[in-house]
């Protein structure tokens, strides 16, 4: 604009100072109507984007092209040259300053330069950019999946974003950061709590909740207290107050069970204030699990030492099974007593006498337990057991018998194989005793002191089929053969006359199951 004055002002310097021709030349009129037509239709296509994407912009350019058409038509009449030079170019100026404006105070609203001319774009332009912005968006979606800072320096070419928004995009993108790194080790918080409810092994719990959590909060060690001593590496630990111990960029929190150390995490120091907060908790969450970890252990050692695994297990899932009562159901009851005990201790010591009551019964509880019995109790050289009770158990009949095989088989090579070592004392035999039938099963005794037993008919004839019968033989009622039916081979004992019962009783002695 500022060149196109000069040459046309200075005189002398172009033909455009000189004064115009005097007669006004006719093709004048007619070669400005194209030039008016096209400002006309961009008016129209600039209106017609106002619509569908409106913008001040396009407000300017509309009103801009109004005044270059009206400038044109200035200059059409030729009438007073000098009067209409000065408003044509006047005209421009102002069309030009007016899109000036209007860009300056989109400048001021965005506060960048960029996308300043955006609305004026054709619809295959606005395609295209649409589609750089999917791609960058895309790009943008991916960054924050993999949890990888945004790059906003980077993303900002393609957005054409200002400084400003650039840093915003920055700290939006560490707050994104931030957010999923919580939210990982509230996951990792919250599988360590589960394991707490599995009763896994203190060994498998540690190896496990220290995998889940290494993927939340890096490279994180745990100690156990050993010789006195919480060491990890070259690292020692003595935590005299029960707070955390800073070490470069580590940071040391105590591992307590009943409120004594039992070890020490190590975790990584984090970057803003709350991974403290959360290693704080995983810590007193590890101790939670490794507490309980220790109590399982030595409730499950303590119930499946001193009573049938299915009574534990029926313990611990329901305490309230351990109250006083019980319930009358079918079942079949083993009794089995070594026959010459008295006479084996009489000749040794008390010691050699409890190593042979431990390998009998090392012996027989496994023969139990393996065909689903419960043994209810020992009584010095006798154990009595129950099959159907208290789980419910099919061809309890069958599973008891074939429990008393295995015994006396077991007990049959212990004694041959103390013949060899022990010339001096015969060691005893088994002799079992079995029965089905009806009897009062639960939890009998005390609110002090109680214990899960069998009380009726069916447990006494088995005790007393037991007294009867031979040393390295099994006795059964008539109940239990019925329900063996023809698989048992079995050697009829007639109608026996037991103690403590009116009517006779028919037993067999098994000598064997198909």
């Amino acid at each position: 604009m500022a060149l196109w004055g000069v040459v046309s002002l200075v005189p002398g310097l172009t033909p455009l100072s000189e004064p115009p021709m005097v007669s006004p030349m006719d093709w004048m009129m007619w070669g400005s109507v194209p030039g008016l037509l096209l400002y006309a239709a961009a008016s129209v296509m600039m209106f017609l984007l106002h619509r569908r994407r409106p913008a001040a912009m396009l407000i300017s350019l509309i009103t801009a092209y109004a005044l270059l058409a009206e400038s044109m038509v200035a200059g059409m009449s030729q009438l007073n040259w000098h009067l209409s030079w000065w408003e044509w170019h006047i005209l421009l100026t102002l069309a030009f300053v007016f899109v000036a404006y209007s860009s300056y105070l989109q400048f001021r609203r965005e506060g960048s330069s960029a996308g300043l001319f955006d609305s004026v774009a054709l619809a295959a332009t606005v395609r295209r950019i649409q589609r750089d912005y999917d791609e960058a968006l895309e790009e943008l979606v991916e960054h924050v999946r993999r949890g990888e800072p945004l790059a906003a320096a980077r993303l900002s070419g393609k957005f054409r974003l200002n400084e400003g928004q650039a840093a915003v995009l920055d700290r939006a993108g560490e707050a994104l950061a931030n957010e999923r790194e919580l939210s990982e080790r509230l996951a990792a918080l919250v599988a360590v709590s589960a394991q707490t409810k599995v009763g896994l092994p203190e060994s498998e719990l540690l190896t496990v909740s220290l995998e889940r959590v290494r993927q939340a909060y890096g490279d994180v060690k745990i100690a156990l207290v050993s010789e006195g001593r919480t060491q990890i590496g070259s690292r020692d630990y003595a935590f005299t107050d029960g707070n955390p111990i800073r070490r470069d960029q580590l940071l040391a929190f105590p591992l307590t069970v009943k409120g004594n150390l039992a070890g020490v995490l190590e975790v990584p120091v984090g970057r803003t204030s709350q991974d403290e907060a959360l290693a704080a908790t995983l810590a007193g969450q590890l101790s939670i699990s490794l507490e309980n970890a220790r109590l399982y252990q030595e409730l499950h050692t303590l119930f499946h030492q001193y009573m049938s695994p299915d009574v534990a297990h029926a313990l611990l899932a329901d305490p309230a099974q351990a109250e006083l009562g019980g319930q009358l159901k079918e079942l079949t009851a083993l009794f089995a007593d070594l026959k010459g005990f008295t006479t084996f201790s009489e000749k040794v010591t008390p010691g050699e006498i409890v190593e042979m009551l431990n390998r009998y019964h090392t012996a027989a509880v496994p023969c139990i337990l393996n065909n689903g019995g419960t043994i209810v109790q020992f009584v010095g050289d006798a154990l009595l057991a129950l099959f159907n009770a208290p789980a419910t158990q099919t061809g309890h009949a069958r599973q008891a018998c074939r429990a008393a095989l295995q015994m006396q088989q077991a007990a049959a090579e212990i004694a041959e194989e103390m013949a060899w070592k022990v010339d001096t004392v015969e060691w005893p035999t088994f002799r079992v005793g079995v029965n089905t039938g009806p009897a009062l099963v639960g939890n009998i005794g005390s609110p002090e002191l109680r214990g899960f037993n069998a009380m009726g008919d069916a447990v006494n004839v088995a005790a007393r089929l037991q007294a009867l019968a031979e040393p390295g033989t099994v006795v059964i009622g008539e109940t239990t053969y019925q329900q063996l039916g023809d698989d048992a081979k079995v050697k009829s004992l007639g109608a026996l006359n037991l103690k403590g019962k009116e009517e006779l009783v028919t037993a067999y002695v098994l000598e064997g199951l198909a």
